[in-house]
């Protein structure tokens, strides 16, 4: 039996459909993201499954029952908002204490529960500390301690790490994964932040325009997206506009706009003169030699230092700028310089080109 699930989940707000007919299953013990851009209908979405919104079609199940119908402190599903919500006017060990109160715990076993789930979240003997006297990340666990000491079936996370400085939101993601492990609790994790969902997620859902792209592990949307807007939002990718010349088998060979031609694996029903994009990952491209899809000449338009995420940037005769993964690179080339580009076929996909695109 699934933790959760959603059936043909609608929901319109007069004349504009925010969520349309989204479906998934969330098994036992998985940490599921929900992924998109602003506006495409996640929060909705989440707010759905919290129970403070009515759908306006679909059902919605925690543990394989219908919660339509229920009110949101009946439903044994508990949620992080990006800004905590944590009681200032408490302690940590009130905070954490306050659900357990409302939901008529016996007095004299509060003190424990708080204790434990302190140490299950790396915290042992704050109950006393003031809220300000914590760091973001502690904060973070407070607020997370909170809910789980309710133990829910579900637990709902609405970017939670929007409001960190950068190094402690990539210091959380690991975090956030480890607890959810610790805690063997289903963690829905909605975020825009693709980085957030590839790292932390077994299953992410892609969302756009209300509806859902693609579901499937991070590997799986990063290396066989389904449509032009995953290939593109989910990781880096180089895009370059051009038109179907020929369709060989799953190949199709494009002629780019600007000039030149390149063979790349086609991953939808494109034909021959269609308007299409090819999406290839920056780790896909490299400098020098014709790895079997014909090589791009350009120059280095300069290199770009950032550890492992070094990139050099080539300027092609097409007027292109794309990235390629440093590697062992960069030692090779210097700004300026006449370089050729390439790729093997099967390391690029070829979608219809998207509207505006």
């Amino acid at each position: 039996m699934n933790d959760l699930s959603c059936v043909g989940v609608t929901k319109k707000f007069g004349e504009f459909t925010a969520v349309r007919n989204v479906s998934l299953e969330v098994p036992p013990g998985s940490f599921f993201s929900i992924l998109g851009p602003s506006g495409c209908g996640k929060t909705t979405l989440m707010r759905m499954i919290a129970g403070f919104e009515t759908p306006s079609a679909g059902d919605i199940r925690i543990k394989g029952e219908s919660v339509i119908n229920l009110a949101p402190n009946k439903r044994n599903v508990k949620m992080v908002f990006q800004h905590l919500a944590l009681f200032p006017m408490m302690n940590v060990g009130e905070n954490i204490a306050y659900g357990l109160r409302c939901q008529g715990e016996q007095k004299s076993e509060i003190p424990e529960k708080v204790r434990k789930v302190l140490d299950r979240v790396g915290l042992p003997g704050v109950e006393d500390k003031r809220i300000e006297q914590l760091s973001g990340g502690q904060k973070q666990r407070i607020a997370i301690a909170r809910c789980m000491v309710l133990q829910p079936d579900v637990l709902l996370l609405d970017e939670p790490l929007g409001a960190l400085d950068l190094k402690l939101r990539e210091h959380m993601k690991i975090e956030l994964k480890q607890l959810q492990e610790r805690f063997e609790t289903t963690f829905l994790y909605i975020t825009h932040d693709q980085s957030e969902a590839l790292v932390m997620s077994d299953q992410v859902a892609v969302m756009n325009a209300g509806g859902f792209e693609q579901i499937g592990s991070p590997r799986a949307l990063y290396d066989d997206p389904v449509s032009g807007f995953v290939a593109g939002f989910v990781g880096d990718a180089n895009v370059l506009p051009g038109t179907i010349d020929e369709v060989r088998g799953g190949e199709a060979r494009v002629i780019l706009d600007g000039g030149g031609a390149v063979l790349a694996r086609l991953a939808d029903d494109s034909n021959t003169g269609d308007r299409v994009e090819i999406f290839v990952r920056p780790e896909a491209l490299r400098i020098g030699g014709d790895n079997g899809s014909g090589s791009l000449s350009g120059k280095v338009d300069s290199l770009l230092f950032n550890g492992a995420a070094s990139r050099i940037l080539v300027r092609l005769d097409t007027g292109q700028l794309v990235e390629v993964a440093d590697g062992d690179q960069a030692s090779e080339v210097s700004a300026h310089d006449a370089v050729t580009v390439s790729w093997q076929p099967d390391r690029a996909r070829v979608f219809v080109r998207r509207p505006g695109a």
